[in-house]
């Protein structure tokens, strides 16, 4: 009874309770029931959003079609998508077929916000042990860049033997960009001896026009997303620091373009060495306060080799020594996202991206030459040689005119020659070209090369891309014509010009498409080359067998030449020194191309021979390329040095330069192995003073036992023009005819073989222009270089 009482008692309080505060109550558990009814479908809708979408099948991608063109043989090596071919007006041609983009799928938008700050990379450097070797690289095209490079390895130097550190450090080394092969630094840190540790140093102006620098610092993207090579693939060094140089007068900020090329550089390097960014990146203007930002920065990488010498790593407190917190771009992950797409780790940025337009980067600066206040449109495209620029003036100095924004002529010595009566080059001994009738030029002065035996010391142009404003054909026709005769009329004050010369050269025949840069690297070449054969122009188009593409479009020449520096590929790496990283595979993809069009055009390998580079046991070598191409004709030429500190930079001196007699025998000698393969070459003709002998296939430019290497050029064009029953051009190739068709007279037999080939109807000279005896002139430059030091000893 008393157990009931109890109960009946708590019941009527907590009756009273909730009389007192039911209110409340309802209240609190309402507020709960919401609340878990929106925190249930707030997880329901995050995890939609997360879901990735379901993979395609494959069976509903489309597949590209691999299309074998008409003119490629069923041997050739060509392979599509391994050639990387730039992406430019010619390159639709049938020689590729373009891979269907890759569909972009919706981001995964994660919950939490990753944190950005990494940890600092390791750094594989024992302080006992080790030492470190400093690299100092520089890009320069004024020469200022080079000089303060040099000043920074004397004062480095000077500090690393007398520091308390100095048995930590090697002598620091400089390198040129424009010399070195990407490959042997950039790609992992170079071979060296054990326990040395390498650190890397770069000066890297910015100018508004294509340089070195901007080759370089492709090559660094390419190889950041090279699948085949770790993306961290220069994480052996110990460290590195950018220090770049711009000017504040054009480009005042960052933002607008000031030292914009430096900045890529620090960003991919960046990347390259897993964030071993030992010291900031530096930047001053050339105008007011370059010198003394380089000093500061110097000193503060000093301090930073100091760190890393004494075991302590990239160092503490110093913005940038190592984790690249200030860069946020180096914290993008390019595997996932689109090329364009920005980086999103929360729902808030995503409504950031509604607005946000595609991010592009301010295109470099000439901090030279330009004066201007005005702004740069940074989509717009960029002249090649801009009148302003650093290489504009240098081409002009070498005496190239330039036309336009991106071609050039220039009046050869040999033309200057034939004017006096002196001889014409070789182009006359073997083809019948007399020389003050040719106009040398060419449509674009950017070469993809950079090779070692180039006249141009490296002042023209490069790239691997048609990415700059372009001019159109006719504009360039008139623009070479009207400045190749301005140059002519110029010479006729010039003691010894002959009247009726100087008036046969006002009227151009022929034009050597060979100047400098790529020709068919133009985009309308096709266009500009019907012009000059509509002007009845003959046309030699010399190309470096490096855009496959364009030569596969390209419409027939009088003669097509392919330059051949080299029998292998390790070879062709070191003369050439191409930007392409697939230069093999372009190389004998234009091989095969030429062995397609030799019954098109006559077609010629030009081998350059470099002492010391491309010709020591390499006849079997060429051989092999000429049974692949089977051109019509091999021309062998010693190279010519150019005196010059950029050529000895290069690893080129006069000992590279072959004497005649040695051109004479390697000649001889690939000629006896193309022989004993079956190929019937023989040697046609030679031209003794430009160290130049010619090849020929015997059974197509032999006419009865005689020699026939000239070219019959009216014939040509009455060909080309259809003036020819059964002849004509259709869609850029040749109709019922072939290059045994205009076959000119019999190769004169002054030019044979054992002759010299020098026209006897002209005076040759020497130096000082005396005339020479017939002894002297049929005399070989190492008979005259022996009796010259015969005469001094005497």
């Amino acid at each position: 009874m008393a157990m009931s009482n109890t109960a009946e008692k708590l019941f009527t309080e907590l009756l009273a309770i909730w009389h007192t505060h039911r209110a409340s109550l309802l209240v609190v558990a309402v507020s709960l029931a919401l609340l878990a009814r929106f925190t249930t479908q707030f997880r329901n809708a995050r995890e939609k959003v997360s879901v990735s979408p379901a993979p395609a099948s494959p069976i509903d991608e489309k597949k590209t079609v691999q299309l074998r063109p008409e003119w490629l043989p069923e041997n050739t090596t060509i392979v599509t998508p391994a050639l990387n071919v730039d992406n430019h007006a010619e390159d639709d041609a049938s020689a590729v077929v373009a891979l269907p983009k890759r569909k972009r799928t919706p981001k995964t938008v994660k919950g939490k916000k990753t944190p950005k700050k990494a940890p600092k990379p390791a750094i594989d450097y024992n302080h006992t042990t080790d030492k470190i070797q400093p690299l100092i690289f520089f890009q320069s095209v004024t020469g200022t860049t080079e000089r303060r490079a040099k000043q920074v390895v004397e004062l480095l130097t000077a500090w690393t033997t007398g520091c308390d550190q100095s048995a930590s450090f090697l002598k620091p080394q400089l390198l040129d960009l424009s010399d070195i092969d990407y490959d042997d630094y950039f790609i992992s840190a170079p071979k060296a001896e054990e326990n040395t540790k390498f650190f890397y140093l770069i000066l890297a102006p910015t100018y508004n026009i294509d340089t070195l620098l901007d080759a370089f610092i492709e090559n660094l993207s390419e190889t950041h997303n090279d699948f085949r090579i770790d993306t961290a693939s220069l994480g052996g060094l110990v460290g590195y620091s950018v220090f770049g140089f711009g000017d504040k007068e054009g480009w005042p900020t960052e933002e607008e373009g000031f030292c914009t090329q430096a900045k890529q550089v620090d960003k991919w390097m960046a990347r390259l060495t897993g964030r071993k960014r030992a010291y900031p990146l530096g930047m001053g203007d050339v105008k007011t306060d370059a010198e003394d930002r380089l000093t500061e920065w110097r000193l503060g990488v000093q301090e930073a080799l100091v760190e890393i010498a004494e075991g302590r790593g990239l160092g503490e407190g110093v913005l940038g020594s190592g984790d690249a917190m200030e860069s946020d771009e180096e914290d993008v992950d390019d595997g996932d996202s689109g090329e364009d797409t920005p980086r999103v780790d929360d729902v808030e940025d995503l409504g950031g991206m509604a607005n946000t337009n595609t991010t592009t980067t301010p295109i470099p600066v000439d901090f030279t030459t330009y004066k201007g206040k005005a702004k740069v449109n940074p989509n717009a495209p960029k002249e090649m040689v801009p009148t302003t620029s650093p290489t504009h003036a240098a081409l002009t100095k070498q005496g190239y005119s330039i036309i336009g924004s991106h071609s050039g002529v220039k009046i050869c010595r040999w033309t200057k020659s034939a004017l006096r009566g002196r001889g014409s080059c070789y182009k006359y001994s073997f083809y019948g070209i007399a020389s003050h009738l040719c106009m040398e030029a060419t449509p674009s002065l950017s070469c993809s090369n950079k090779c070692v035996f180039c006249w141009r010391h490296g002042t023209n142009p490069v790239g691997t891309t048609w990415r700059w404003v372009t001019d159109a054909p006719d504009v360039i026709f008139d623009g070479i014509t009207a400045a190749h005769y301005k140059k002519i009329k110029m010479m006729k004050g010039v003691p010894g010009v002959r009247a009726e010369r100087f008036a046969e050269a006002m009227r151009i025949r022929h034009c050597a498409l060979s100047l400098v840069g790529e020709p068919i690297f133009y985009p309308h070449i096709n266009e500009l080359l019907q012009i000059m054969h509509a002007n009845r122009i003959s046309t030699f188009l010399v190309c470096n067998a490096q855009h496959p593409a364009q030569l596969a479009s390209l419409v027939p020449v009088t003669q097509l030449y392919v330059s051949i520096d080299a029998s292998n590929k390790e070879s062709l790496r070191k003369v050439d020194r191409p930007l392409h990283r697939d230069y093999w595979e372009r190389f004998c993809a234009c091989l095969d191309i030429l062995r397609a069009r030799r019954f098109e055009q006559r077609t010629v390998f030009r081998l350059t021979l470099v002492k010391g580079f491309n010709m020591e046991e390499e006849v079997k070598g060429y051989a092999d390329l000429v049974e692949r191409a089977l051109p019509c004709f091999v021309e062998v030429k010693g190279v010519t040095y150019c005196g010059t500190s950029a050529a000895g930079s290069a690893g080129l001196t006069m000992q590279n330069v072959p004497f005649y007699e040695e051109v004479a025998e390697f000649v001889t000698l690939l000629e006896t192995e193309l022989n004993s393969r079956g190929l019937y070459y023989g040697i046609g003709a030679e031209h003794a003073h430009s160290c130049c002998i010619l090849l020929a296939d015997s059974n197509r430019f032999k006419r009865e036992g005689r020699w026939a290497t000239r070219i019959d050029f009216e014939r040509f064009f009455d060909l080309y023009e259809g003036k020819v029953e059964g002849t004509r051009m259709e869609n850029g190739k040749v109709v019922g005819w072939k290059p045994e068709d205009y076959i000119g007279p019999d190769t004169p037999e002054w030019a044979l073989w054992g002759n010299k080939g020098f026209d006897p109807r002209d005076q040759r000279v020497d130096r000082k222009g005396r005339p020479k005896t017939e002894e002297e002139a049929k005399a070989s430059p190492k008979e005259r270089a022996a009796a010259r030091q015969a005469a001094l000893e005497f």
